[in-house]
């Protein structure tokens, strides 16, 4: 049987699937780091089984216990408007509730738990976007057994890391290690709360480094659009790779060497029944830190672009294009405004370095350029005829500019619905004119947002917004404008059963 591998990936979440665009619940941007330990480099000898043959595993016992109390249990809940038809609901989304939820309309609890990481004794903690996407009310239970309640300061679902925050101080945190020091082959643990079973501590090496599987940009395009028209502009995916049993509810946990240093945030597993089947998936440390930085700070991710469309090279197509090198990225054109056309890189060039690191794959040229913000300068060597030529660039944001960018409130708040919406015909108003219903906005498609994870179907009309009508698209984009970050309470109908009226909500 000849199966795609890649189709088997799962993200490692316990339950459910209600993955929202990202939000923030905390005042926006504090505009000041939060100061992270970071590790010096050191010898790993003194961490390892003394006099232990080579190629046996050295002693687990340091990283268990530097690592343990700085891993957190998150329980999220949320209310999900269940619907009659299981078409719009995820797969794993059903398993889990099962028969008697696919059966229902009207508001249901649903609850989702996974992992997260301390990374400040303030109280800040790393996890995944997909553990608290969506979440109403979240819940934190440290190593010790005591439960927090927990607000989001951010989430960045173009990388599946979120930043939520408890009101504590003097926490145990994690000191983060260099994951691009990391070598294939290095012992690894992974600790978490795999199937709700807390302080988990697992073993196995790294398998392998730089991997785009494409399961956060399936993910992100499904909920979000493409709308990425170069290099990194939507997801970004440089995953290590791991043999360390990881399980749903691992998700947000970490994985670290055996100093105890954090080299990565475990994200997903390859399986083809959604258990471990062999190989884990985690956003490296490096990553996690640039992200979670901007996040506390300005309250979304200020990431720097080249401005290219890039392909990734190999044998055949370095002779396909006619280039002189089969390994790095190839440069196939421009977006408006690059940085990299700004500088002097060419069509047909291959950058081969970046701040003299070696480039091999789009998603390590992603992840070496989505490490600095817009602004920052970086050099990066192509391979030109032949000969290798260095550049210096200066970074601009997916705009052509260099600023800070602002979230676009009311867009985003738009469509991050997911939705297409109508206005209703005289027939319709006059059907709901019966009920003492003056109007509303009907759906007449599901792409994919916010309204697909609360099981909202085609043809459902929304009648109130926060308690007041909506009687066109117009008072729809109004009554949403400002929303973005805030809890919107939704009210509506079916047309085949007008009298039963739905209410939920989320964060928008």
């Amino acid at each position: 049987m000849n199966t795609n591998w890649k189709a088997l990936i799962v993200v490692g979440l316990l339950s459910s699937a209600t993955t929202i665009a990202g939000f923030k619940l905390l005042e926006s941007g504090s505009e000041q780091d939060v100061i992270l330990k970071e590790a010096p480099a050191e010898t790993l000898a003194r961490f390892t089984s003394t006099g232990a043959p080579t190629g046996m595993p050295g002693d687990f016992t340091y990283a268990a216990e530097a690592t343990t109390p700085t891993v957190v249990h998150i329980r999220s809940s949320m209310m999900r408007q269940a619907s009659a038809s299981n078409a719009q609901i995820p797969e794993f989304f059903r398993d889990f509730f099962g028969d008697s939820f696919e059966r229902q309309r009207g508001p249901q609890r649903a609850e989702a738990s996974g992992s997260g990481v301390i990374i400040s004794s303030e109280g800040y903690i790393v996890t995944n976007n997909h553990v608290v996407e969506g979440a109403e009310e979240l819940e934190v239970t440290l190593s010790n057994k005591r439960k927090l309640k927990a607000k989001v300061v951010g989430t960045d679902p173009s990388t599946d890391i979120a930043v939520i925050k408890v009101e504590e101080s003097k926490l145990p945190s994690i000191i983060f290690g260099n994951s691009d020091a990391v070598k294939v082959g290095e012992w690894v643990v992974a600790v978490g709360n795999p199937f709700d079973l807390e302080s988990t501590v697992t073993a196995g090496i790294i398998s392998a480094k730089g991997r785009g599987l494409g399961i956060i940009s399936n993910e992100y395009k499904k909920k979000y659009g493409n709308s990425g028209n170069y290099e990194g502009d939507s997801p970004l995916e440089s995953f290590i790779q791991t043999d360390a049993v990881v399980n749903p509810g691992n998700s947000g946990g970490a994985l670290v060497n055996l100093k105890g240093e954090l080299i990565g945030i475990n994200t997903a597993i390859a399986s083809p029944t959604g258990s471990f089947a062999g190989y884990a998936f985690a956003v490296p440390a490096s990553i996690v830190k640039k992200v979670s930085g901007d996040l506390i700070k300005f309250g979304n991710v200020q990431r720097g672009y080249l401005g290219i469309v890039l392909d990734d090279l190999d044998s055949r197509k370095a002779e396909e294009y006619g280039v002189k090198v089969n390994e790095g990225v190839y440069v196939s054109k421009f977006a408006p405004n690059s940085a990299g056309e700004a500088a002097g890189v060419k069509q047909g060039d291959v950058i081969v370095k970046v701040d003299g690191r070696t480039i091999n794959s789009v998603p390590e040229l992603q992840q070496s350029i989505g490490l600095h913000r817009p602004g920052d300068k970086v050099m990066v060597t192509v391979n030109r005829d032949g000969k290798e030529k260095d550049l210096s660039i200066t970074l601009r944001n997916r705009e052509g500019g260099s600023d800070v960018l602002k979230r676009e409130e009311a867009s985003v708040a738009l469509s991050a619905l997911g939705a297409q919406f109508d206005n209703l015909t005289t027939q319709e108003k006059q059907s709901l004119a019966r009920y003492k219903i003056p109007g509303g906005v009907k759906v007449m498609s599901i792409q994919g947002g916010k309204l697909t994870r609360v099981g909202v179907e085609e043809g459902f009309i929304i009648t109130k917004i926060n308690g007041k009508p909506v009687l066109s698209v117009k008072e729809l984009q109004q009554a949403l404008a400002g929303k973005t970050d805030s809890m919107v309470q939704f009210e509506g109908l079916y047309p085949d059963s007008p009298a039963e009226i739905f209410t939920f909500g989320f964060r928008l």
